[in-house]
């Protein structure tokens, strides 16, 4: 017969092992995801607990119900791309494996507004209804019949009639009249409420970036290397020099009044620059990839088309920081700006999506 201190051992084993049981049997948790915000294509990552593989397929990741693709995975990490097709901005990450699923982690992906564009710089806000002005900017000196478009929400996409030759950068001042950045014939152009088209300057080389100060003086950007400023009567000074840019300078004014430039070259390791107002450049941030358009917050910090690290999207560098984040996940991202009641919007090289963050821009305050 067995001893009091033998049955007590078994008992002892057998709540172990029933501990360590409801313990494998416990549900999978996502605790993060990083970036929270994503566009279809782009790359999250998940930290998990608890997740074990299945003997069938491993783990699996749906977000907002779809099947998202993983790239990465362990039992404490899954990198998955953001698929296409999701309804909703606010969506569900779903993670499965041997212990079944988990409860949605929330995210947010930006919604759909128009594709089929040839995007190559920021969109821009028109102040006077918040429609966003994106083009269709095609490859230089190709005519197309209309390369200016207004997006009023989901679908709401009409043509501008305006006869711009490969207009790239789009910006307002502060009277709400619209600009535009004609790279093929050095121009910048006033486009009318009707579409009638004016140019402003002209001899501006390759004219790319474009934006104002709060004195509504016009900055150019010459990807050769110069960046303009020009007068009431449309007289270009030069104003800073740069390294020329394979692709396209891309302006933005920030806090203080200083005009901030990127010029993507061939390097991985790419600087967001400063030029105070007697055109003196210095570097404010370093180390990104291919950086485009570039947008503040009414907070003061910056935002960049760009990949850090590895990873590409919009990158968030708050002012004085010498480090940064990737905010907002996605490929092929080449701008983004702030709508008037909170929304960001971000552009690809065809698409254009929204984002309702509560965020303003800097001139939008």
């Amino acid at each position: 017969m067995p001893s009091n201190l033998s049955l007590r051992r078994v008992k002892k084993v057998i709540w172990v092992i029933r501990i360590s049981d409801v313990a494998m049997s416990t549900k999978p948790q996502i605790t993060s995801v990083t970036p929270p915000h994503a566009i279809p294509g782009g790359e999250v990552i998940l930290s998990c607990e608890g997740l074990r593989p299945h003997g069938d397929f491993g783990f699996r990741c749906s977000i907002g119900g779809i099947e998202a693709r993983l790239v990465g995975a362990s039992q404490t990490r899954l990198v998955v791309l953001v698929p296409d097709g999701i309804s909703t901005e606010v969506a569900g990450v779903v993670i499965e494996g041997a212990d079944g699923a988990s409860e949605p982690f929330t995210m947010r992906i930006g919604v759909p507004l128009v594709d089929s564009m040839h995007i190559v710089a920021n969109p821009a806000v028109d102040p006077s209804d918040g429609s966003v002005i994106v083009t269709v900017s095609g490859t230089r000196g190709q005519k197309l019949p209309r390369t200016l478009f207004r997006v009023s929400g989901p679908g709401q996409v009409d043509e501008i009639p305006a006869e711009v030759l490969n207009p790239t950068a789009v910006a307002f001042d502060s009277h709400g009249k619209m600009f535009v950045s004609c790279r093929a014939q050095g121009w910048v152009c006033e486009v009318g409420a009707d579409g009638d088209v004016s140019v402003r300057g002209e001899n501006l080389g390759i004219a790319t970036g474009l934006a104002f100060d709060d004195q509504d003086s016009i900055f150019v950007g010459d990807r050769s290397g110069t960046i303009y400023r020009l007068s009431e009567n449309g007289d270009a000074t030069p104003f800073a020099t740069l390294e020329a840019s394979v692709a396209a300078y891309h302006l933005a004014f920030g806090p203080g009044g200083r005009l901030f430039v990127t010029a993507p070259g061939l390097a991985s390791f790419d600087s967001v620059h400063s030029v105070d107002e007697l055109g003196f450049v210095s570097k404010y941030f370093r180390g990104l990839g291919r950086p485009q358009g570039l947008a503040f917050d009414s907070d003061g910090n910056l935002y960049v088309a760009a990949s850090y690290r590895g990873r590409r999207g919009i990158v968030k560098i708050a002012e004085g920081a010498t480090h940064a984040e990737v905010f907002i996940s996605g490929g092929n991202v080449v701008g983004t700006c702030f709508g008037k009641n909170g929304q960001m919007y971000v552009a690809t090289s065809t698409s254009l999506y929204s984002f309702d963050l509560g965020l303003k821009g800097i001139l939008l305050n």
